[in-house]
């Protein structure tokens, strides 16, 4: 067979995920950020980006896209902070008539744009506002597998994040 099979795609998003917030009992862990970074104090929040969460993504059996209203910020700001190259990046379509309807459905507003994104690749999207209306929805509209996973964004990715994550890339296609 020629050709190569390509990887699953991870659609990341960056606010809850990386940036975990909403939590009342206890301050966030604070990471220090060398000098040498751009824009190292643009934004406090950035403070609380663990730098692990880059080796780890990384080592993961995917391609990972930036899913995020950072956007391409998400390279120049988020990337370098963790030890992770440029990536791509969604970029997300102009509101139109159909969000509306979405909105009422309940249906996330990026849905949608990733599974046209991932054009039936698998493909698992980590978020903190995934509902079951949007697993349901890919589950009708997607024709590869998905894996919709919801962190919760008062802790931000979590060691059994990473392991749900490493078991769904690893099962066979």
């Amino acid at each position: 067979m020629t050709g190569s099979v390509q990887r699953a795609l991870l659609f990341l998003d960056v606010d809850g995920p990386l940036i975990p917030f909403g939590a009342m009992s206890q301050p966030y862990p604070i990471y220090a950020t060398g000098p040498e970074l751009p824009d190292a104090d643009a934004n406090p929040l950035l403070t609380r980006i663990n730098p692990e969460h880059g080796p780890r993504l990384a080592a993961l059996p995917c391609e990972v896209v930036w899913a995020t209203t950072w956007m391409a910020d998400a390279n120049e700001c988020i990337a370098p902070r963790i030890g992770l190259p440029q990536l791509a990046v969604v970029v997300w379509p102009e509101p139109s008539d159909i969000d509306d309807q979405d909105e009422r459905n309940r249906l996330h507003w990026k849905t949608r744009a990733l599974v046209e994104w991932a054009a039936g690749r698998p493909f698992a999207w980590v978020d903190d506002e995934i509902t079951n209306t949007d697993r349901a929805w890919v589950a009708a509209h997607h024709q590869g597998q998905a894996l919709l996973h919801r962190v919760d964004p008062r802790r931000g990715l979590a060691d059994s994040d990473y392991a749900a994550l490493e078991s769904w890339l690893r099962q066979p296609v």
